[in-house]
């Protein structure tokens, strides 16, 4: 079997429906391989591992009966400009601390309502105001990345360097992102994923730390275009739609 942490979303929603394998044991292997290289890359910030655990198993519920949404048991990484409903939210700045948001953004809630788990909160720079991830409250996110022959530690670009690594090095299928200014396409850029800023007004800002509202977005950094179009989907609220069009190519 093809290593868990290597399939892109698409390939990973199809194993589950076969049932080749379980999202607890998806998100297991994610949470392995977050413990074994997030020392080294800092993309995470908050690792949610009893929560992605405990979401997996509902997801595995589901799936049994077969039921499930379009995101189903696929663990994700979640940008920490997001809010998520009291779980530790700072936009990775000391100014938070240990704020644990009462409400859910939109973004969040529409993939968890679509059966996605989250693996955690991802490093960025603070408030979203950078392009290299070093001005994190958290330390700096290293990409995995390296030059040949070189051992010294490269940027994997910001603001969303820690959603851009946490793909680039497998340690999650997704990752949610926002775009200000190049926050999403340039780290994309940097780490060999890809990376989409839609337009305005396609996906809620709801619940999003606003850095300048006029301009800024909510969007995914993948592995390839068709993990983008997925996910993205359902963050903008399309869920359904995506289910209808997954199973006329007998996707599920």
């Amino acid at each position: 079997m093809k290593d868990l942490t290597k399939l892109t979303l698409a390939e990973a929603r199809a194993g589950l429906v076969k049932k080749d394998f379980s999202s607890v044991e998806l998100t297991q292997a994610h949470l392995d391989a977050i413990e074994q290289a997030n020392g080294a890359l800092n993309a995470y910030v908050l690792v949610t591992g009893e929560h992605a655990l405990a979401q997996a198993k509902a997801a595995d519920a589901r799936l049994a009966k077969g039921a499930g949404g379009a995101l189903e048991g696929l663990p994700v990484g979640h940008k920490d400009l997001f809010c998520t409903n009291g779980i530790r939210t700072t936009a990775c700045s000391k100014i938070l601390d240990d704020f644990k948001p009462t409400y859910e953004s939109t973004v969040g809630q529409n993939l968890w309502d679509a059966g996605a788990v989250m693996l955690g909160k991802l490093n960025m720079d603070e408030f979203a105001m950078g392009s290299s991830t070093e001005s994190s409250t958290y330390g700096p996110c290293i990409s995995p990345w390296r030059r040949t022959g070189d051992t010294t530690p490269i940027t994997p670009g910001g603001s969303s360097g820690g959603s851009a690594a946490a793909v680039a090095a497998d340690l999650c299928l997704g990752a949610t992102g926002t775009d200000t200014g190049g926050s999403i396409r340039q780290p994309a850029a940097l780490t060999g994923t890809v990376g989409l800023k839609p337009t305005c007004g396609r996906v809620s800002r709801f619940g999003m730390v606003a850095f300048a509202s006029s301009l800024d977005q909510a969007g995914v950094i993948t592995r390839s275009a068709e993990d983008a179009a997925l996910l993205l989907g359902v963050m903008a609220g399309l869920a359904v739609t995506l289910l209808a069009l997954f199973r006329k190519k007998r996707w599920l």
